[in-house]
């Protein structure tokens, strides 16, 4: 396990207020002196989940007959996921298109030359390591367009809380080191406040890797940084 702290202050040392005006939200009451810090926390993890569109384009003459044969490619396609394992939930229609083709000439209006099917499924690989075989599996089956990977991480949340651990842990340090060279000492932690994100590694790339006579699609999932900004208010004295 990795702990990553980047810190940016923006420190102020700033007088206490002597009343808060009563018409305003109430803060709190600082006797010492008042020090805010901004700091980052991060934790790096690999992507287990990948997403990809995939489909089917054809064309005809004729809209009955590419739609056809575009259902009939496509249903290929998606036995193919099925045979590969993957689950129903993880298979999604995202677009289904049916566009002529024109034939343009000058000062003519266009002529429809034929019709453009288009089927897309969005699919999660919650196997990364398979992903690339299964999609060499669809293009024989008939798919012809492919779209990614989008490299997600399935359940984030135990990251991020390691991510808060170590912001609060650099924030608390940034704190100590402010309060020494001002010759006083942190006498309470008055609020905190979270500003969540994530920050993510330059996208892995489709790879292509030799495997005897032939080659097969791999997929690097890389590594993802998830991290949290923390803003800490701190009264020194």
């Amino acid at each position: 396990m990795k702990l990553y702290g980047t810190a940016v202050f923006a420190a102020s040392l700033l007088a206490a207020p002597a009343l808060a005006d009563a018409q305003t939200t109430a803060q709190p009451i600082l006797n010492g002196t008042r020090l805010e810090i901004s700091v980052r926390g991060e934790v790096k993890r690999v992507p287990d989940v990948a997403v990809i569109s995939t489909g089917v384009i054809t064309q005809s003459v004729d809209a009955a007959t590419v739609m056809r044969d575009n259902a009939a490619r496509m249903a290929r396609v998606l036995t193919a996921l099925k045979r590969a394992g993957v689950a129903d939930k993880d298979v999604t229609t995202s677009a289904v298109n049916l566009s002529p083709q024109y034939r343009y000439n000058n000062n003519q209006p266009p002529v429809i030359t034929g019709y453009q099917a288009n089927n897309q499924v969005t699919v999660r690989f919650r196997d990364i390591t398979r992903s690339g075989a299964i999609l060499d599996a669809l293009v024989k089956e008939g798919s012809n367009e492919i779209n990614g990977p989008s490299l997600t991480i399935d359940k984030p949340e135990a990251a991020m809380d390691e991510a808060r651990i170590a912001a609060i842990s650099v924030g608390r340090a940034r704190a100590e080191i402010y309060a020494g060279a001002a010759g006083m000492k942190i006498k309470r932690i008055v609020s905190i406040s979270e500003n969540e994100g994530m920050s993510v590694v330059p996208r892995p790339m489709m790879a292509m890797m030799a495997k005897s006579a032939e080659a097969d699609t791999v997929i690097m999932p890389g590594e993802q940084a998830l991290g949290v900004t923390v803003t800490m208010v701190f009264e020194l004295q």
